[in-house]
């Protein structure tokens, strides 16, 4: 089964569609999109376009392409709606599956395997989990990913040389303007690694120019908004610094080892993405040995320097998913192509695993929501019918393709699976949202305003409350120590961690308890309940 090329990009696209887009308001935020949300919500709401902040303190943690998009797509679609805040993250990734695409087509000289490549990507566990969230990763990683293909066509093109290097230098400068330089970290210099012990930037002389240029372009976008900060606020942009390189170098420590299960951030692609790993197993099975090499060795080369930073984190991982699935694709394309004539248990085997294992899965999928949801299907059931069917309906093509050993067809509806969870999965995630306590923050803290009581907020240490607050307070302990208000009386918002922090400062004074706002919307028995996100209100009182 081979689809035409021309169906390809329309194909991408509806797939993206599909995985991306759907449902994008029905995960309330995590604490990273919290921050992102506030910094933007702040943007439209003070101008904070440049120095930006979190509730009113400096927040030069990350540069702020991201955070003005978000802002941007708030602005036109509203910034009560979470969708529309994660709607660029939703864009962006669909432009790093396109832009893989095209890379892949480069290189591999193979349209079908570079179009399945782009499929793995975008079905890969973390990237589908940070292409529906507003964090910043992705963004970084996607302009990266586009400022490859132009870098790839500088490299190996002598024909338009400018253009490919200052389209390379735009897109590389807009990733470090999404995240600094974490993606050419973690992603340009792995590709320039497996580049130059591949290809061996062969003819290089008559580019050194065009790479001056190229280099002078991701300068000036990388640098420009650096500059501006530590000139003029230079004491926020340095302690920020000092922060940030004492987490990297001091914070969630790991030892050398622990990215070394990376391949199975893959998620429904971990068996063929540790399959393709087998460089002695797959280089006399693969059509293009160079190109594997090069895609192996970029992935390696990532996950190799990654582990030498001390800080590891598994979303640190996003970025080897990215020639991962270039390299999983020449054991999916080797599959199709030889499947159906492979004698060999220890070759067949695997293949039976893995998408039987996803076909006993689809299958069960009616029975094993049923029993795990149950009562909780209530208002649900339109969605879990779907669902239901859907993937029962994909189970059984798949377990009828594997046994006439059609793999091209098995792939594809292995997509098809993927798509119908998110498509009509995800709304069941609803059913979860069991919190009778539950309540909105922002309603309370207008109510306050409007009869006049100043109120202000404890501290800055719970970026979900400070987004649920619904706008800026103004802070008592900041990073400029503990201000008291000057009101004989008002009203304090304290996250439920910070309690007995507050009563010590406020000793002195009458402290009377009001409320609590439980801001989670799961229950306690859920992991995602955070205490964060309890907010206490009490009247202060000289």
């Amino acid at each position: 089964m081979s689809i035409p090329t021309k169906y390809h990009l329309p194909l991408l696209i509806l797939v993206c569609l599909c995985l991306f887009f759907p449902h994008l308001g029905v995960l309330y935020e995590n604490i990273m999109e919290a921050r992102n949300f506030n910094t933007a919500r702040e943007m439209l709401h003070y101008n904070n376009w440049i120095f930006t902040t979190m509730n009113g303190e400096a927040r030069y943690e990350k540069p702020p392409l991201p955070t003005w998009l978000t802002a941007i797509s708030g602005a036109i679609f509203g910034l009560e709606k979470i969708w529309a805040l994660r709607l660029p993250s939703a864009i962006i990734t669909t432009v790093m599956t396109v832009g893989l695409y095209k890379l892949a087509g480069r290189f591999l000289f193979n349209k079908n395997q570079a179009f399945n490549s782009a499929l793995i990507l975008a079905t890969s566990f973390y990237i589908l989990f940070s292409g529906r969230n507003g964090t910043w990763d992705i963004f970084a990683h996607s302009f990266m990913v586009c400022g490859i293909y132009f870098l790839y066509r500088f490299f190996a093109e002598e024909k338009s040389i400018y253009r490919n290097a200052v389209l390379s230098g735009v897109f590389i400068g807009l990733s470090f303007m999404s995240k600094g330089p974490v993606s050419h970290f973690a992603l340009l210099l792995p590709f320039l690694i497996a580049y130059g012990f591949i290809y061996r930037f062969k003819g290089f002389k008559p580019k050194v120019l065009p790479l001056v240029v190229m280099i002078v372009v991701i300068a000036i976008l990388s640098s420009w908004w650096a500059i501006a900060i530590y000139t003029l606020d230079t004491n926020s942009a340095t302690a920020i610094a000092d922060k940030e390189a004492t987490a990297w170098a001091n914070r969630n420590v790991r030892s050398f080892y622990y990215y070394w299960s990376f391949f199975t951030q893959s998620g429904i692609w971990t068996i063929p993405a540790f399959i393709g790993l087998l460089y002695p197993y797959l280089k006399s099975r693969v059509e293009n040995l160079k190109a594997y090499q090069f895609t192996l060795l970029w992935t390696l080369a990532a996950v190799v320097l990654l582990s030498l930073i001390p800080e590891k984190k598994s979303r640190y991982l996003l970025p080897v998913l990215i020639p991962l699935a270039l390299n999983t694709s020449f054991y999916i394309d080797y599959l199709i192509r030889s499947f159906a004539v492979l004698k060999d248990k220890k070759e067949i085997w695997p293949v039976y695993f893995n998408f039987g294992l996803i076909t006993v899965i689809a299958i069960l999928v009616p029975v094993a929501g049923f029993v795990v949801l149950g009562d909780s299907l209530n208002g649900l059931w339109f969605w879990f019918v779907l669902l239901s069917l859907s993937t029962v309906i994909i189970g059984v093509a798949i377990l009828f393709r594997l046994k006439r050993k059609t793999i091209a067809s098995v792939f594809y509806l292995t997509i098809a699976f993927v798509c119908a969870v998110v498509v009509f999965g995800f709304p069941l995630v609803k059913a979860s949202y069991t919190n009778k306590d539950y309540a909105l923050l922002a309603p309370k803290v207008e109510q306050l305003k409007k009869s006049n009581t100043p109120q202000y907020l404890y501290d800055n240490g719970s970026p979900e409350l400070i987004w649920d607050l619904g706008q800026r307070l103004p802070l008592i302990r900041s990073d400029e120590g503990l201000q008291i208000p000057v009101e004989s009386q008002f009203a304090v918002w304290v996250d439920e961690d910070k309690i007995d922090a507050f009563k010590s400062d406020f000793k002195a004074f009458q402290v009377d308890f009001q409320y609590k706002i439980d801001g989670n919307i799961t229950s306690k028995k859920d992991r995602n309940y955070k205490s964060r996100r309890i907010a206490y209100l009490f009247f202060v009182k000289r």
